[in-house]
């Protein structure tokens, strides 16, 4: 099958545009502003993103607007990583971004991005990365001419594209399904816990808009809690009071094996992807050291406040932490679940925080922080009746986020025997269908 292959420049069967040399302002919400960050795996991981303005986005678009099918991809740094543009995005390019578009003609665009982050073009990356006394990167007005093989059968194209779109497809499915299930948790803890409606819907001599088991849970009016008005029989604390924060600890290269042997070293590039490969070292030295596993949640304090700050579920099995990380350990789990969604609702506060003590692109939320944000603290019978309600929708994101580690597993596994021409197609087929 490899035979049946032809290697040909890079420019004959893609356009190639470069995004703008700058950083626009950043804004709360509107078009997303692409980073290499967003870049994992081969595809684009925008469970935090940036934004920008639409006057700026008319700007940064100037050059190209990128559209769904285009592989975007960098060209510094993280060098061999792409992806592709879903349907529906509004993004321009970042620094250090460039963007392919398929030439119909000559490749299937879906094709184009599983041939870039094939083994053979991936070493034609490599061979001709320019190493640079700060940053990596490949010349882009030469990249037209790096040699990318493809089958000269565009119905081969589409099949291999359709084999390893269709496990892209189904991951995608799956992280559209989990940000739903998390908006709807989001929406009731907010309407529980930070605007009171059932309160509030009582005062009024309202029913609230709850089943009536759990609306007699609620109290029927305020009272001061620690100088701060809640609902009667709650309480009123500091954000670092409602759990224990552990934080991670310091390691210097000295630390590290190599990779492979150890326990994995969680760092926040790998707390935001979620990707266990993508740890780069592992423990070498005995000291202590927060250790994770599968469920635990953590909360990343320091980096980026746009892009680095938050609340994640670990999902990757045993691990250390690492410094900028707190281990967030609570009473129960009905209580993690609710302190998981207290630190996402605190997100616009938190990031607020960071961003007055920013100094290099970099903010923090200290504990003296942590010990100033004042939260209302609701009473056991409410978080209990709170977590029947959520606990489901949150377990299903989680058993969403395994599915879709084993189909990412199977797809990278397959994508360089494809790629390479060393599986056939319907060997492929058969290699799935006996993995699902």
């Amino acid at each position: 099958m490899a035979s049946e292959w032809h290697p040909v420049p890079f420019g004959r069967i893609a356009e190639i545009y470069d995004g703008p040399h700058a950083t626009p302002a950043k804004t709360a919400d509107g078009p997303v502003f692409l980073g290499i960050s967003n870049l994992s795996s081969g595809r684009l991981a925008l469970s935090t993103t940036e934004h920008l303005s639409e006057d700026d986005y008319r700007w940064w678009t100037r050059r190209v607007v990128p559209r769904a099918g285009d592989v975007v991809f960098s060209y510094e740094t993280r060098l061999g990583e792409a992806a592709l543009i879903p349907t529906g995005l509004r993004c321009c390019l970042g620094r250090r971004m460039g963007l392919a578009r398929a030439k119909p003609e000559c490749v299937d665009a879906r094709f184009l991005l599983y041939a870039y982050l094939g083994p053979s073009f991936q070493a034609t990356l490599r061979a001709r990365t320019v190493h640079g006394s700060t940053v990596d990167r490949i010349l882009l007005q030469d990249l037209p001419k790096f040699p990318i093989a493809i089958p000269a059968s565009r119905a081969e194209q589409e099949a291999i594209a359709g084999i390893l779109g269709a496990l892209d497809d189904k991951i995608e499915l799956n992280r559209r399904t989990n940000e739903t299930l998390e908006a709807m948790a989001r929406a009731l803890f907010k309407s529980w816990f930070v605007d009171f409606d059932p309160v509030h819907a009582w005062c009024h001599g309202q029913q609230p808009r709850v089943v009536d088991r759990v609306a007699d849970l609620f109290p029927k009016t305020f009272e001061t809690s620690n100088g701060d008005e809640v609902p009667k029989g709650w309480t009123s604390g500091t954000l670092y009071e409602t759990a224990t924060f552990i934080n991670g600890a310091a390691f210097a290269s000295r630390d590290f094996y190599k990779r492979g042997e150890g326990l994995p070293v969680v760092k926040i590039a790998e707390l935001k992807d979620g990707i266990r490969s993508q740890t780069k070292y592992s423990m070498k030295s005995d000291r202590r050291a927060p250790r994770i596993e599968t469920g635990d949640l953590l909360y990343s304090w320091s980096g980026n406040p746009d892009t680095s700050l938050g609340a994640y579920i670990w999902l990757n099995g045993l691990a250390l932490l690492n410094q900028h990380i707190f281990k967030v350990v609570c009473s129960s789990e009905a209580r993690k679940r609710f302190e998981y969604l207290l630190l996402k609702s605190l997100r616009s506060v938190l990031v607020a925080i960071a961003r007055n003590k920013q100094t290099i692109g970099l903010g923090h939320v200290t504990v003296a922080d942590m010990k100033e944000l004042r939260v209302a603290i609701p009473s056991h019978e409410i978080l209990s009746a709170f977590d029947g309600l959520v606990g489901p929708l949150l377990a299903r994101a989680q058993e969403a986020t395994f599915e879709s580690q084993t189909l990412s597993a199977l797809r990278d596994a397959l994508l360089p025997k494809l790629i390479s021409g060393e599986l056939r197609i319907k060997d492929a087929e058969e290699f799935i269908a006996r993995r699902l």
